[in-house]
């Protein structure tokens, strides 16, 4: 393990960018994963990181020690930070002191989409889209396509909120969602509050393609309208809708409810 004290290393100063710039992230192609559950989840799923940074400090955690003396992480470049240097590259307050530099895949679409997806249009909070990633995951969902306005599915907020989910998907970022869209062999069912036809008196014992939007102005108008049916979740009339990701989770286990009877 080779031990980086200068804030003028070369090394360092690559992943002070990684860590403050989504920019740079972008431009290198990959991100930071802080903490132990999120690097031990990476391993488990897709194997070693291309480095691997740890404070100090964190060397006298055990569930740390034992994750940098794994065998997995025999091929991956591994450095050890003064617990100074390592705490501006983490975001995570008194977090335990390693992360992983990872590569963020990028995927060419699939020619058609045969089985149930999700598709993102123009979500902005970093919580609310690793919440509906974790709960896509969680719901045996594959598939998710984010459109180019919609926050970056690899950046650290959005990793810590998914915690893990990412390594069982297949996210695709920047999508023309129409052309996503066109491509559906399936239904596509969009969330609206000016439909009286519910969830529950949907068909969804089969693959469909879940659409959600913006979380104050919703999907667009020009993607509504490639919707094969516009739902309802039942609520109360006092609460004008239910925050995205609580709805999206709704819908993913409402589905795989109708697919279990």
């Amino acid at each position: 393990m080779k031990h980086i004290t200068s804030r003028d290393n070369p090394l360092f100063k690559e992943l002070r960018q990684l860590a403050t710039q989504a920019q740079a992230r972008r431009k290198a192609g990959k991100t930071l994963l802080d903490g132990v559950h999120l690097c031990q989840a990476y391993g488990q799923q897709l194997g070693a990181p291309e480095l691997c940074v740890v404070s100090e400090s964190a060397l006298a955690n055990t569930e740390v020690n034992q994750l940098v003396s794994a065998s997995l992480l025999d091929a991956a470049q591994k450095i050890c930070l003064p617990d100074a240097l390592y705490e501006t590259l983490s975001q995570v307050e008194h977090g335990v002191g390693i992360l992983f530099v990872v590569p963020t895949p990028a995927r060419a679409l699939p020619a058609a989409l045969t089985e149930t997806a999700v598709v993102l249009d123009g979500l902005q909070d970093p919580g609310n889209l690793g919440s509906i990633l974790r709960s896509a995951a969680a719901a045996g969902i594959r598939h998710v396509f984010c459109s180019s306005g919609t926050v970056s599915a690899w950046s650290p907020k959005v990793m810590r909120a998914g915690m893990g989910a990412h390594f069982l998907l297949h996210i695709y970022e920047n999508c023309d969602l129409g052309e996503v869209l066109n491509r559906s062999q399936i239904p596509v069912l969009a969330t609206s509050s000016h439909t009286k036809t519910t969830i529950y008196q949907s068909a969804l014992n089969q693959p469909v393609v879940w659409m959600f939007g913006h979380e104050g102005q919703g999907v667009s108008a020009a993607l509504m309208a490639k919707a094969t049916q516009a739902v309802t979740i039942p609520q109360q009339a006092a609460i004008e809708s239910l925050n995205v990701a609580a709805s999206a989770a709704i819908c993913f286990f409402e589905q795989v409810r109708q697919q279990l009877t």
